[in-house]
């Protein structure tokens, strides 16, 4: 079983930035595929990042590319996600998810445990 936990998000300026941190349980963090994803009401939860247990492969949004960035640190079970040049339409609730057997997908159904969200707002 994996825990997920999801903290700094919050209430910002458009052209602001937030950084996002989704702590882990588990002493096989180091093997987790890790993705972040978004909701935002009455809309689909869509694909935001994702990166490898190895880290060396990142993928990303075409809505995001350029202003956002995953990365993960194995020595505190925590992956990040830097947002930068923040936009209103970015608003939603992002969640973190580990994905155990890799699939490369960037589906949410490919992931098996997520966390509660952190809402992001971001004002114009």
């Amino acid at each position: 079983q994996v825990q997920l936990v999801e903290s700094g998000g919050g209430l910002v300026q458009a052209g602001g930035s937030l950084r996002l941190s989704c702590a882990a349980s588990g002493r096989t963090f180091s093997t987790y595929n890790m993705g972040w994803f978004r909701q935002a009401p009455g809309k689909e939860r869509e694909f935001v990042a994702r990166m490898r247990k190895s880290a060396a492969s990142r993928y990303y949004a075409d809505s995001v590319k350029g202003r956002f960035t995953i990365s993960r640190d194995n020595a505190t079970s925590t992956v990040y996600l830097q947002m930068n040049s923040l936009k209103p339409e970015d608003t939603a609730v992002y969640y973190c998810a580990a994905q155990i057997a890799y699939i490369s997908s960037s589906s949410w159904r490919a992931y098996d445990y997520w966390g509660q969200g952190t809402q992001v707002t971001v004002s114009s």
